[in-house]
């Protein structure tokens, strides 16, 4: 079951250069910034209210985010939605023919694990499915 929003994901090519914007100008506090190797990423978190903005930064030239900053430019790069039970979640999107990007739900930030589902069947929208690996992780 879909719980709500988890994050919006904004791709950036510099963190450091947009923090202040999210933290001085829009007062949201800083959550903490992780390296996740298996997307190819650093990612700042803000929260902004029950959600939270997540900054995406490439850490290298080849992985989907710097792709998508080099066909796009800086912009929001995905909305993310928590679910109590992601392979559920899972099997529900591909038994009504949404293509999922991956065969098996990933390792995201914050302890989560993410299936991306594939924006050509979600009307150009790279919509992530989210799910904590433990009750206490945000």
């Amino acid at each position: 079951m879909i719980e709500g929003i988890d994050h919006i994901g904004i791709a950036v090519h510099s963190i450091e250069e947009k923090r202040a914007l999210y933290e001085e100008v829009l007062g949201l506090s800083h959550e903490g910034t992780e390296v996740v190797e298996e997307q190819g990423v650093k990612v700042a978190f803000f929260r902004a209210g029950a959600s939270l903005i997540e900054l995406l930064e490439p850490i290298d030239e080849e992985g989907p985010v710097a792709r998508f900053l080099e066909k796009n430019g800086e912009g929001i790069h995905h909305l993310a939605l928590r679910c109590d039970d992601i392979e559920t979640e899972r099997q529900q999107v591909e038994s009504a023919g949404v293509r999922l990007l991956s065969d098996r739900p990933l390792d995201g930030a914050h302890g989560k694990l993410i299936s991306f589902l594939h924006p050509r069947d979600t009307g150009r929208v790279l919509l992530e499915l989210t799910q904590r690996k433990e009750q206490g992780d945000k």
